[in-house]
């Protein structure tokens, strides 16, 4: 898997008196691949969680609270992909197993991560490493 097989799928905000909807995700929309489990993490404006890679889980990720930034990098590759979601710009991201990923926490106090994950987590089937082993410029 690359960089290029991430989807960034826009999502249904719906304004309601009291309240906006926020959509996720539906079975059968464009990235879903099977369900495993959902979780939620939060992530404190300028943290940063990660390096991870899962060989085995697919992600939905959503960020209905706040921003965040996610960096992804294809092991071998010179090159980064940064995308920006949350609830200034509301989408979904799907990332299939294989890309190390990190994310930072850009907005507010904090801010809120889904994972809409493909099976249940196992810790055996995720690599972690610290941030100093991939060089990547959070400034």
């Amino acid at each position: 898997m690359s960089q290029r097989d991430i989807i960034v799928t826009p999502q249904e905000r719906i304004q309601t008196w009291g309240g906006d909807v926020l959509h996720a995700m539906k079975k059968g929309d464009v990235g879903y691949a099977d369900f495993g489990e959902a979780y939620f993490s939060w992530v404190g404006c300028g943290a940063i969680k990660g390096w991870k890679r899962h060989s085995q889980m697919t992600m939905n990720i959503v960020v209905p609270v706040g921003q965040v930034k996610f960096v992804f990098h294809t092991e071998g590759s010179k090159e980064f992909r940064v995308e920006e979601v949350g609830i200034d710009n509301y989408a979904r991201l799907t990332v299939p197993p294989g890309i190390w990923f990190a994310f930072q926490g850009i907005s507010g106090e904090r801010s809120l991560v889904l994972n809409i994950s493909s099976i249940p987590h196992d810790p055996n089937e995720v690599e972690r490493i610290t941030l100093s082993e991939i060089k990547y410029d959070w400034s």
